[in-house]
């Protein structure tokens, strides 16, 4: 998932991204069926990327349909004893995996998607993660085939995964459309998920401005790798990240999801670099963002 730098989150959309209790994905599959992550030149390794991410929905044929129509992602079926696990791809690239998960009427959860973050050593993070407040959800796993991962809770609540893929990850280079180009933590205290995140990944934490308080960026290997917002301090939401898409035009986009099921959390606006930007939900309720790139984006980390 290539860095976008800058791109804040205002309040509006902020509010209207309710909270998550996601589910947590597990697979076991063998190495052929799962297409590595890395590409097709040297391995490549980076630390503090996030190069994955999973949806665990309730409906993997519906989350089918809706991603090909709306992204035109294709979908290669993982066969594994009891799990139904498809990957994502666009133009023979993964990019994501969808698990199916069902949830029953009284479980207050929802469908969502898991933010991976690249590492070298699972184990290790985990433990410097626990060590700085963090949960275990899932504990570190090695998966044939994919590496060794595990999904934690960091101190405010938002749950993502760490993962040392053993093909090595993305390269950094601008994203298509249809490809992941952004991510974002919402947090009710971003200057403490930033010391958190930077302990654990030895991230560089920049403010973005005087003008943007509660907006920060982590970055590593000289590209910004996600910002940090202030959640509303109302009490009724918990930190989670959103991952955005880009696409080529926002208002026509969101309105596709529309059409087939989805919904629109946040109207289309512009934000402060002048691409426009939304937030949508599939038809099993899980969020994403919708992101225009504008040339004179940088994608190296602020300065």
């Amino acid at each position: 998932m290539i860095a976008r730098a800058g791109r804040p989150i205002p309040a509006a959309l902020i509010a209207a991204i309710f909270s998550l209790s996601v589910c947590t994905p597990s697979f076991a599959a063998t190495a052929a069926q799962i297409p590595p992550l890395g590409g097709a030149g040297p391995v490549e390794h980076h630390p503090g990327k996030i190069i994955w991410a999973d949806l665990v929905t309730p409906d993997l044929a519906a989350a089918e349909t809706f991603y090909a129509g709306l992204f035109h992602w294709t979908f290669q079926t993982v066969q594994s004893s009891g799990t139904l696990y498809a990957v994502a791809m666009q133009d023979g690239r993964p990019l994501a995996g969808i698990l199916q998960k069902p949830i029953a009427p009284d479980e207050h959860r929802q469908s969502a998607w898991l933010t991976f973050i690249g590492t070298r050593d699972v184990d290790a993070t985990e433990r410097r993660a626990r060590q700085n407040g963090a949960q275990s959800v899932a504990p570190a796993k090695t998966y044939q085939g994919r590496g060794r991962q595990a999904v934690l809770k960091d101190p405010e609540g938002a749950v993502f995964a760490v993962l040392d893929s053993s093909s090595g990850d993305p390269p950094d280079f601008l994203a298509a459309p249809g490809e992941w180009i952004w991510s974002s933590l919402l947090s009710n205290d971003p200057a403490s998920s930033a010391a958190f995140y930077k302990a654990v990944f030895g991230y560089y934490v920049f403010n973005v401005g005087a003008d943007e308080p509660g907006h920060l960026i982590l970055s590593s290997d000289d590209y910004a790798r996600m910002s940090i917002n202030m959640l509303p301090a109302d009490g009724h939401r918990h930190a989670h990240f959103i991952d955005f898409i880009r696409v080529t035009d926002v208002p026509a986009t969101a309105a596709t999801a529309v059409s087939l099921g989805g919904r629109v959390l946040v109207e289309p606006f512009v934000d402060r670099h002048g691409g426009r930007i939304a937030v949508i939900a599939d038809p099993a309720g899980a969020p994403l963002g919708l992101m225009e790139w504008v040339q004179s984006d940088s994608q190296a980390e602020p300065k």
